[in-house]
C-alpha cells in the first residue's frame, strides 16, 4: 500500500470515517442547513418541507444529529405534544463549511443545467 494511503485504513482514527459521515449524509447536511436559517423547527415543519423524506429516515437523521451535538431537541409539556429542534453551537459552527459546500455545489448545478439545456 502506498504511504500515503496508509491513514485511510486507520478506522478507528479515521476522522472522515468517524465525524464527517455522521453528518455528511443527504438528509442531514439539508437539516442542519435548514435549522441554521430557521433556527429551530418542529418536526412536521421539516417533514412538509422535505416531502421526499420518510418520517423514520427524519427522526433518525434527527437522532443521529442530535447525538453528535449539532442539534438540540427540546420537548414542551403540551397537548399535544410539541417538540422543537435548534442548531447548536457546535452545528453552527459547521454552516460557513456548509454554505461554501453548497456555493460549489450551486455554481456545478448551473453548469450541468447549460450542459443539458443547450440554448
Amino acid at each position: 500500500m502506498k504511504e500515503e494511503l496508509k491513514k485511510y485504513a486507520d478506522t478507528a482514527d479515521c476522522p472522515i470515517r468517524n465525524i464527517i459521515s455522521r453528518f455528511s449524509t443527504k438528509w442531514g447536511l439539508l437539516l442542519l442547513t435548514m435549522l441554521g436559517e430557521c433556527r429551530y423547527l418542529r418536526f412536521g415543519e421539516m417533514e412538509r418541507a422535505l416531502p421526499d423524506i420518510s418520517p423514520k429516515v427524519l427522526s433518525s437523521t434527527l437522532k443521529q444529529l442530535e447525538a453528535d451535538g449539532l442539534i438540540s431537541r427540546r420537548a414542551y409539556p403540551d397537548v399535544p405534544p410539541r417538540v422543537e429542534y435548534s442548531i447548536t453551537s457546535e452545528g453552527d459552527s459547521l454552516l460557513p463549511i456548509i454554505a461554501e459546500l453548497t456555493q460549489w455545489a450551486v455554481a456545478r448545478m448551473e453548469k450541468r443545467k447549460s450542459a443539458h439545456n443547450p440554448v
